[in-house]
């Protein structure tokens, strides 16, 4: 297989093009929790409340929206998360017509499950294709969201104000027809349906959530979601509060959605060379790269609050996510078995979105209470600790007796 013959896989297409649609809505999402939290909050410490809400809801809704799929199939979880999105849309443009704070929070919660639900188009491409070019299918749909980079933020400022007088709300409207758009495309998927246990099965095989419980006590899977969310904490930690951060240092809005744009298309651009790199070498090589970076990035941060500081330090959190986050996810497809995919699936995304929930939270209190160079610092700390345990654990495990 080549590479141009993953494009004419008609499933792996479909999943490709409609990742590419949903993902418009996420920096719209991204750039909007933190700014019309800041007008209808009753604090600005709550500024970050919808933002943190929507991280909060992926928790949630990761383990039921994986078991969703793994009884009915990855196109009907999507389709129920593209919903999901649309009536959280909806409900945020009311939010903002009466001024409802908590309708807002409500808002973020269901886009927030409906993204929690496009975070499985990863595991989706790796069974579209063949075993060989898993990692490569892997990272070519997260390149998908190099568009939702360039154009998510662009439609944040045409729509903003296409509901004047209301500010925002036209942005909100723009990402409830991303939305259904993103439905179109899903038509033309067809992967096979998960394994079901059969009767004659082990009655003592764990299912469900003890399926997780026993997987995450091997070391390849431990490490793998542990990875994946240090990465993904770590980056939600700096940069939900980063249009917060940078509006109080003097920037204009349209400067820190700028910062965003260039942040979200360090995410994904090395998409279209990171499943070649971890063919060359290594998952795990590759993800610990993504984890120096990482630190670096947040070591950066500490340096200054000019616009160059902000555009350096998130372009550089960006690529490391980028190398941390799919190195991750490789190690963990490559741990697992066809039976334990769903439960186990759900279990990391649900891990990861309470580590991304507790760093969102805490961002936006410690933004606004010690600063930006000190919320730098604390990221900088937690990566440098998140290092030398794996490095430790990879020594464990090569020392270990074959």
């Amino acid at each position: 297989m080549s590479v141009f013959a993953l494009f004419q896989n008609r499933s792996f297409a479909g999943l490709l093009l409609a990742n590419t649609i949903f993902g418009m809505a996420f920096p719209v999402q991204l750039i909007l929790g933190g700014l019309a939290g800041l007008m209808l909050a009753p604090d600005p410490a709550l500024a970050t409340l919808p933002s943190s809400i929507q991280t909060l809801a992926g928790m949630v809704a990761a383990a039921p929206l994986s078991l969703l799929m793994g009884r009915f199939g990855r196109r009907v979880g999507f389709a129920v998360g593209g919903l999901l999105t649309f009536v959280g849309a909806v409900g945020a443009v009311l939010a903002l017509s009466s001024q409802n704070f908590a309708l807002l929070c409500a808002a973020h919660f269901l886009m927030g499950a409906g993204w929690a639900a496009f975070q499985f188009f990863r595991f989706a491409a790796g069974e579209a294709v063949a075993e060989p070019w898993r990692p490569v299918a892997i990272s070519l749909m997260l390149s998908a969201l190099l568009v939702a980079a360039l154009v998510g933020p662009e439609v944040f400022i045409r729509a903003k104000d296409a509901l004047a007088p209301l500010p925002f709300a036209g942005a909100y409207g723009a990402t409830g027809v991303i939305a259904l758009l993103g439905l179109l495309p899903l038509l033309a998927v067809r992967l096979p349906r998960p394994p079901r246990r059969s009767a004659s099965a082990p009655t003592s095989a764990p299912t469900g959530r003890f399926a997780a419980l026993a997987a995450l006590r091997r070391p390849a899977v431990r490490n793998a979601v542990g990875i994946a969310a240090i990465s993904q904490g770590v980056m939600v930690f700096l940069m939900i509060p980063t249009p917060i951060a940078m509006v109080g240092c003097g920037f204009a809005a349209e400067t820190a959605s700028d910062v965003v744009r260039w942040h979200i298309v360090a995410m994904f651009a090395p998409s279209f060379v990171t499943g070649f790199l971890i063919k060359r070498f290594g998952a795990h090589t590759i993800a610990v790269t993504g984890l120096i970076i990482i630190l670096g990035a947040a070591l950066g941060a500490t340096l200054g609050l000019s616009a160059m500081h902000f555009y350096g330090a998130l372009i550089a959190l960006g690529l490391g996510w980028n190398f941390g986050f799919i190195g991750a996810t490789t190690l963990l497809d490559a741990a697992l078995s066809e039976e334990e995919k769903a439960a186990v699936q759900g279990a990391n995304d649900t891990i990861i979105a309470l580590v991304s929930t507790l760093c969102a939270f805490a961002s936006g209190l410690v933004v606004s209470q010690l600063g930006w160079a000190v919320l730098a610092l604390i990221s900088a700390g937690l990566v440098a600790l998140a290092l030398v345990y794996f490095l430790a654990a990879r020594g464990r495990a090569a020392d270990m007796p074959m």
